[in-house]
């Protein structure tokens, strides 16, 4: 019996040591960032100025896999039940890991609980564009063609439970309206949509906007966030435009698994600091409109903060607009 207890004690001593020195040695091989959205979108653009900074940081390869489906939360599930030898780590969302936890009664994840919170990447505002023969030029006009003829209008998003679609639902509450949600499974699918003109209006990110504006595909009507954006100075938010206090503005954060272990976080905390010093990546943010996040705002506890906050904040919008998922 002595000796069958010491064999155990070394066994399980050697499952522990080997399983700490993996932990040390993660990544040891290509590490799958999973975007939860469809390639062509503001998400995947994100990812694509990633994945050479974060190689670099993480010594390993970092892959991009997109998973698209349920708003985000089909890819966003499937990381937080990878194990801890998975490498794998998902590019997360206002809508995948706030929005969307208020629109189910039993949401299939906790967006901090179930997840290694890692570290916050970037801010990323959102304007109104409608297509380009849509007959309003600012959003007073807008709000008036809207009232009129919201029976017959569509708008799309990425997604139902994203920040497009939420951020619509919104507006569309404060213009007093009910207008039919096109859901897609990404942004660059849906804003396709609205420039081939078959959607009336979506609500975007700057980053996939700014072309489309410039060379006339689409109207842009407002900035939905509280301030101007650097790459369309002169396009006046929705509080100019009489819109009081209406901010809405999205964001991007990267978590691990609910079972990786400290080392991984930290390391892959290190890779994001990195990235997030790099003059080449912040140029790319600058060139999208992405707002990288400050230094103080970049450790993991930070942002399972930050993820509690914006879970409460988005609650009662939610809850309001009636929509949901179940």
């Amino acid at each position: 019996m002595h000796f069958r207890t010491m064999v155990f004690g070394a066994s399980a001593l050697l499952v522990l040591v080997t399983g700490v020195a993996n932990a040390q040695d993660w990544p040891n091989r290509p590490v799958t960032m999973v975007v939860p959205f469809a390639a062509g979108g503001p998400m995947d653009a994100l990812a694509r100025i990633l994945q050479p900074t974060l190689s670099e940081g993480l010594g390993q390869q970092v892959i991009i896999e997109n998973v698209p489906g349920g708003g985000g939360m089909t890819g966003s599930l499937r990381v937080s039940q990878a194990s801890a030898d998975s490498h794998l780590f998902v590019l997360a969302s206002i809508g995948t890991h706030a929005i969307s936890y208020s629109m189910h009664k039993k949401p299939a994840y906790h967006p901090a609980n179930d997840f290694q919170p890692v570290g916050f990447i970037a801010d990323a505002p959102l304007l109104l564009m409608t297509k380009k023969d849509l007959p309003p030029n600012n959003l007073r006009e807008f709000i008036a063609y809207t009232k009129n003829n919201h029976a017959k209008m569509v708008f799309s998003s990425g997604g139902t439970g994203t920040s497009s679609h939420i951020s619509c639902v919104m507006l569309n509450q404060i213009m007093g309206v009910e207008v039919t949600h096109v859901p897609y499974r990404g942004g660059g699918p849906a804003f396709a949509d609205v420039i081939a003109g078959r959607i009336d209006y979506i609500c975007n990110y700057v980053s996939i906007a700014v072309q489309a504006v410039n060379t006339g595909q689409v109207k842009a009507m407002a900035m939905l966030a509280r301030d101007r954006a650097a790459l369309l100075p002169n396009l006046p938010t929705a509080e100019e435009q009489g819109l009081k206090d209406f901010d809405v503005s999205a964001w991007n954060a990267i978590l691990l698994p609910k079972s990786a272990t400290p080392a991984m976080v930290a390391k892959t905390n290190a890779a994001i600091r990195k990235a997030l010093d790099n003059s080449a990546l912040r140029a790319r943010f600058d060139s999208i409109g992405l707002i990288p996040a400050a230094p103080d705002r970049r450790s993991p506890e930070y942002l399972r903060k930050f993820l509690e906050t914006e879970i409460a904040r988005w609650a009662a919008p939610v809850k309001a607009s009636g929509v949901s998922s179940d």
